[in-house]
C-alpha cells in the first residue's frame, strides 16, 4: 500500500489534518477531521464497551481464571511531581539525541541508520533517517555528492555490510549526519528527558514545577485505595482508563504514529501475586484478538513476547501487539500495544520510594545518607481479603493500548483499491475503506436517486428515521455513482438509495461497500435490516 495516498485521502475527505496548518503546522501534532473524530471515537468505544462496560462480571471469559470486575477512572493530566519521581519518570523517562553542529537538526540517535563506505582510502559512515531501500538509494546518493562522483562512478565506491544503526558507530569523527555536507558535525549522544514540563499557580520557579503526564497509569495506581474503598470491587479486578498523554518526541515522524501529544487506552488488572502468570497469558491473548476481531489479521499482525534482555527491571513478562505499517521497511512491525506483568512495583514504589533492582530483588533506592532518594506517599496501598484474611500488594497486569496508533493500524488495513465497471461498462479503479462496522464513521449513506418526483421527501423520511440509532448521511448532490464513490472513500459499510419503485411498492436499494451487491428493502424495515448488516449477521440477498 502507498501510505502517501493514505495520507492524502485523511485530509481530502477530513480524517487527519496537520495541527495549525494555517500558520505553517507544528511537528508532532495532529487534528482530527469530522469523519476522523467519529473514527477514533468508534475505536475508543469499542475498545471501552468490549473491556469494561460490556464486560460480563459473574461470569469468567474463556481463558481467565475466574470473574473479575473492570471499572473506569479519568485522572488529571496535571499531578504531583513527586508521582514522576517514584514512578521513575523523572531520572529514566529519556531518549538519547545527537546534535548536528553543521545543520543545527537534532536526531534520536537509535533513530538514525547509515552504511559504511570507502573510496580512495577515505571511510565514512554515511547516514540516512529512512529504512529499506529508499535508506540504500539515499545513502549510495549522498556518498556519490561527498566523494565529488557521478552515478556512472557509483562502482568505484567499497560498501561495507547493510544499514545498520548508528548506535553501534563509536567515533562520530567518521559520521556524515543526515543533513550534513562533511562528516564529523554530530555530537556525543546525550539523555532528553522526554516529558512536558510546566509551572502550577503563580510559582515560576522549580517550587511551581510540574510535567504533563507521559503515560495514564500513574493516575489509576495513586487511586487505587480510593477505587477499592468507594467501590466495592475485589481482587482480581481491572481499572480502565483512555486519556490523553503526551512526550516531548525528539523526532516525532510516520504520521500519527509518533507523535507529541497522542490518546491511551490502558488497563491496570490487579490480580493475586499467585495468580499474575495465568492472568498475564490471559490479558495478552484477549488483547490480541481484539484486533483481529475489528480487522487487524494475517501477516500484518503479530504478537510478540520480549526477550529478558528487552524486559523493563521490575517486568516479569512483557509482549508487544504489532503491525507491519507500509511506512516501516519490509519485514519491520511497529508497536500498537503492550501487555505488560509488572509485578507489585508500582503500588510498592508509590507506598515506600522510588524501587530498584538490586540482585533478585526490588529495593528503595537510597542517597549517598542511606535516605530514600524519592520517597513514597507512606500511604497503605496493599489489599485485605475478606474472605481468606489475607494482606498483600497486588501484582499488576498492564495492556497499554494507543488510541491513535490503533486508529492509524485500522486505517491502514482498510485501504482498498481494485477495478469496478462504471456506466458504461468501461473499468475504473475505485478506493474504499474496508472497515468494520462498528469503526465506520458513517454506517449509512441515504440518497434520492434524482432531486424530483417526491424522491428526496422520502429519503429525508429515511434519514430522520435512522439518525434516532446511528450515525448516518444524507446526500443529494451529484450523480449517484460519484456519491458511492464517496462513501466507499470513507468506509461507508451501506448505501440506502430511494429510486422510481420506491414510489410505487414502498422499497429501497441497499447496496453494500464491499461486495457492491444490492438488494430491496421495505421502507419500514431499514432500520431493522441496517441494524442486522452492521451487526454481521446473514442475510437472504437478492440483486
Amino acid at each position: 500500500m502507498d501510505m502517501d495516498k493514505l495520507v492524502s485521502l485523511c485530509k481530502r475527505r477530513g480524517f487527519l489534518f496537520q495541527s495549525s496548518e494555517i500558520y505553517g503546522g507544528l511537528n508532532g501534532f495532529w487534528d482530527y477531521g469530522p469523519l476522523g473524530t467519529e473514527l477514533k471515537r468508534n475505536v475508543k468505544e469499542a475498545w471501552w464497551r468490549d473491556m469494561v462496560t460490556g464486560h460480563d462480571d459473574l461470569a469468567a471469559p474463556p481463558g481467565a481464571p475466574e470473574a473479575f470486575q473492570m471499572v473506569g477512572l479519568d485522572s488529571t493530566i496535571i499531578m504531583h511531581p513527586q508521582i514522576w519521581k517514584c514512578s521513575g519518570h523523572y531520572d529514566l523517562f529519556h531518549d538519547f539525541m545527537v546534535d548536528c553542529r553543521e545543520s543545527k537538526k537534532r536526531y534520536r540517535h537509535d533513530q538514525v541508520r547509515g552504511r559504511w563506505v570507502a573510496y580512495q582510502g577515505k571511510r565514512v559512515f554515511v547516514t540516512t533517517q529512512s529504512g529499506g531501500d529508499e535508506g540504500v538509494a539515499e545513502t549510495a546518493q549522498r556518498a556519490l555528492k561527498l566523494f565529488g562522483l557521478r552515478g556512472k562512478d557509483a562502482e568505484r565506491l567499497a560498501w561495507e555490510g547493510e544499514l545498520v544503526s548508528l548506535m553501534t558507530v563509536a567515533d562520530f569523527a567518521q559520521v556524515l549526519g543526515p543533513d550534513a555536507r562533511e562528516p564529523g558535525t554530530l555530537t556525543e549522544p546525550r539523555e532528553f528527558n522526554l516529558m512536558f514540563k510546566t509551572y502550577v499557580g503563580a510559582l515560576s520557579g522549580e517550587e511551581g514545577a510540574a510535567f504533563l503526564r507521559p503515560e495514564t497509569a500513574q493516575g489509576i495506581f495513586v487511586n487505587f485505595k480510593n477505587v477499592v474503598d468507594s467501590s466495592r470491587v475485589s481482587v482480581p479486578f481491572g481499572i480502565a482508563q483512555v486519556g490523553k498523554s503526551f512526550r516531548n518526541e525528539i523526532t516525532p515522524r510516520n504520521f500519527t504514529f509518533r507523535s507529541r501529544e497522542f490518546e491511551q487506552m490502558e488497563i491496570e488488572f490487579f490480580c493475586h501475586p499467585t495468580q499474575s502468570p495465568d492472568w498475564y497469558r490471559f490479558w495478552r491473548d484477549r488483547r490480541y484478538r481484539w484486533y483481529v476481531e475489528l480487522g487487524l489479521a494475517g501477516e500484518r499482525l503479530r504478537l510478540r513476547d520480549h526477550d529478558k534482555e528487552e524486559l523493563s527491571h521490575y517486568s516479569c513478562g512483557t509482549a508487544d501487539i504489532e503491525y507491519a505499517f507500509p511506512f516501516l521497511p519490509p519485514g519491520e512491525f511497529g508497536e500498537l500495544e503492550g501487555i505488560a506483568h509488572r509485578g507489585d512495583f508500582d503500588l510498592r514504589s508509590h507506598m515506600e520510594g522510588k524501587l530498584v533492582r538490586q540482585g533478585d530483588s526490588l529495593v528503595v533506592e537510597t542517597d549517598a545518607e542511606g535516605k530514600p532518594r524519592h520517597k513514597g506517599s507512606g500511604k497503605d496501598l496493599s489489599y485485605y481479603d475478606d474472605v481468606t484474611r489475607e494482606r498483600y500488594i497486588p501484582h499488576v497486569i498492564e495492556p497499554s493500548a494507543g488510541a491513535d496508533r490503533a486508529t492509524l493500524a485500522f486505517l491502514c488495513e482498510a485501504y482498498q483499491e481494485d477495478k469496478v465497471p462504471d456506466e458504461h461498462g468501461n473499468p475504473r479503479e475505485r478506493v474504499f475503506l474496508r472497515l468494520h462496522p462498528r469503526l465506520a464513521p458513517i454506517k449509512a449513506a441515504v440518497f434520492p436517486l434524482v432531486k424530483k418526483d417526491g424522491m428526496p421527501e422520502v429519503a429525508q423520511n429515511i434519514y430522520r428515521d435512522l439518525k434516532q440509532q446511528f450515525n448516518v448521511y444524507y446526500d443529494e448532490k451529484g450523480a449517484v455513482g460519484r456519491r458511492y464513490a464517496r462513501q466507499d472513500e470513507v468506509g461507508t459499510p451501506i448505501c440506502i438509495t430511494v429510486d422510481g419503485p420506491s414510489l410505487t411498492d414502498g422499497t429501497v436499494t441497499f447496496r453494500d461497500r464491499d461486495t457492491l451487491r444490492q438488494w430491496r428493502v421495505k421502507v419500514e424495515d431499514c432500520r431493522e435490516e441496517l441494524a442486522k448488516v452492521l451487526r454481521g449477521e446473514q442475510l437472504a440477498i437478492s440483486s
